[in-house]
């Protein structure tokens, strides 16, 4: 089992910044990629950013440029810092962690944060 504990989430102003934090436990030696989704009213969770083991990452296109994931090892703890924030931003966002293949890339979940942009 991972246990995911996210912070971070706010109301924030077209422009500005946050950094959302999350922090794993338990069996993290299991986890081969954690990243973060985000889903609005309406829509569907779609990933934002994601962070390999290896330090390699990925990110939507629309986030490109403004959002930088990168983790702390010693910590367990993923970041997300959230730059030239837009109203389409806003949403809950969730922290994941995903087993590596050995370990049946099973998926875990934050309870999500929220993150609301206004314009």
């Amino acid at each position: 089992q991972v246990q995911l504990v996210e912070s971070g989430g706010g109301l924030v102003q077209a422009g500005g910044s946050l950094r959302l934090s999350c922090a794993a436990s338990g069996s993290t030696f299991r986890i081969g990629t954690m990243g973060w989704y985000r889903q609005a009213p309406g829509s569907q969770r779609e990933l934002v950013a994601s962070i390999y083991n290896s330090g390699s990452t990925n990110y939507a296109d629309s986030v490109k440029g403004r959002f930088t994931i990168s983790k702390d090892g010693a910590k367990n703890t993923v970041y997300l810092q959230m730059n030239s924030l837009k109203s389409e931003d806003t949403g809950v966002y969730y922290c994941n962690s995903r087993t590596a293949p050995i370990y049946g890339r099973r998926d875990y979940w934050g309870q999500g944060t929220q993150v609301t942009v206004s314009s």
